[in-house]
């Protein structure tokens, strides 16, 4: 039987794939993941979501609207990868879908079969971890090929960098 250390050591660069919107634990995911490839080597994939809305029947607010969208998303995810470059030379992927979030990361992660961890943070709030954590966590544990981490939306910058 082959040695696959070897092929995963000489060409096998994994990638962590960080949902990137406007949500306040966003950085934290972000932080996580470039801490992460700073010290393990690797790519941080940065991916939007244009959600489908209700304003399919009027085609001109609906591209209009998709043109902003895109446009808030490009700014957001250029913010994200100035911050990741604050923490050294980190590569940076970044790609904007449009379609159901679950979806369109279960569709990243079929297109990109480098990609190995899915990368969330938790919300701080009472309320729960946030929207995209809890879809996540209620399709069960085998529902995406990669391991999911979720990092809790309260720890520090400093406790962040002390765990990677």
């Amino acid at each position: 039987m082959p040695d696959t250390n070897d092929r995963y050591a000489d060409e096998y660069k994994r990638k962590f794939l960080v949902i990137v919107d406007d949500s306040e634990e966003c950085a934290k995911a972000v932080t996580f993941a470039a801490l992460r490839v700073r010290r393990t080597g690797g790519t941080v994939v940065l991916l939007s979501v244009i959600e489908p809305d209700d304003y399919q029947h009027w085609l001109g607010v609906e591209e209009i609207m998709r043109t902003e969208a895109y446009e808030a998303l490009e700014s957001l995810q250029a913010r994200q990868a100035a911050r990741i470059a604050s923490f050294g030379s980190i590569k940076v992927e970044r790609v904007i879908r449009e379609g159901k979030k679950a979806e369109e990361i279960e569709g990243q992660l079929a297109d990109d079969p480098d990609i190995a961890i899915l990368v969330l943070a938790a919300a701080d709030s009472a309320e729960g971890p946030g929207p995209l954590v809890s879809s996540i966590a209620a399709r069960g544990a085998n529902a995406l090929r990669v391991p999911v981490t979720i990092v809790p939306g309260s720890i520090s910058d400093g406790d962040l960098a002390a765990l990677c």
